[in-house]
């Protein structure tokens, strides 16, 4: 009986500890979940990441065209030193569309490249960076400026209890390219907020403001989505989607609705 009663014991504290390995473990795997969507929600967080952005666009223009946009986002944070990160943030479109130039035409190619490096503090209050934007000629016959550009950009932001505010902007000026295209300045402004819960899962959105100055037109879209932070085995990931409202446009380029999926490949240090 007493053998029989030091097993009994023994299988006890064995299962408690295991319920508390298993506990504690789920515990660690949430905070990391939390702290990833965290740096997600910051543009300039030292966290290496490529994301995979795709717009899908319909019913565009007078021709109710569709167009087809994956941004390859690689982000990249150096330490320049003992105060200061460099984060590099490359855009890079890939496009395809149907409809847009003509009825019945389609077109694919590479857009030109956003080249962006920020210089950042390591510690504020109030997370920033500002550096320097660049305009690659990177795109076919359909989808390039066939302009190199340069200038400012900024990005700041404020987290608490959860949530993030921030915004970014930058300016392009073209400074060299093909004669026989037309000259670029563009505004882009995008203020953004997130809620993300401590499972990593979040609820945001932003809103992408170009502004062309040459042909004096205004493009608004505002992008809600829905997100969470996950393993596919070892590689942690996050998965975004949402709908998107093209609410201002000129009338040949409007479209009347989208959607916006994310795929972002994670590298924490």
């Amino acid at each position: 009986m007493k053998n029989s009663k030091h097993k009994q014991f023994l299988i006890t504290i064995f299962l408690i500890l295991s319920i508390s390995l298993a506990a504690s473990a789920q515990d660690e795997a949430a905070n990391e979940a939390a702290e990833l969507a965290k740096k997600l929600s910051n543009p300039i967080a030292s966290l290496i990441s490529v994301p995979f952005q795709n717009n899908m666009d319909v019913g565009i223009g007078d021709l109710n065209g569709a167009r087809n946009t994956l941004n390859i986002q690689p982000v990249i944070p150096l330490s320049i030193s003992e105060n200061v990160n460099l984060i590099a943030r490359v855009i890079l479109p890939v496009v395809s569309q149907y409809n847009i130039s003509g009825a019945g035409e389609s077109q694919s190619g590479l857009g030109d490249a956003v080249v962006s490096a920020f210089f950042s503090p390591k510690v504020s209050k109030v997370t920033w960076g500002a550096g320097p934007v660049f305009l690659v000629p990177t795109g076919g016959d359909h989808f390039s400026a066939n302009k190199l550009g340069i200038g400012p950009t900024a990005v700041a932001l404020y987290q608490t209890k959860g949530w993030t505010f921030g915004a970014l902007v930058n300016q392009i000026w073209s400074v060299a390219g093909d004669e026989d295209y037309g000259d670029v300045s563009n505004l882009f402004f995008q203020p953004f907020f997130t809620y993300n819960w401590k499972s990593g899962a979040g609820l945001g959105g932003n809103f992408e403001l170009t502004q062309n100055w040459k042909a004096e037109t205004t493009n608004l879209w505002f992008n809600p989505v829905v997100s969470a932070v996950t393993s596919l085995g070892k590689q942690k990931m996050q998965f975004a989607v949402g709908p998107r409202f093209n609410l201002s446009a000129p009338e040949s380029a409007q479209s009347k609705f989208g959607v916006r999926a994310v795929m972002v490949f994670l590298f924490p240090k």
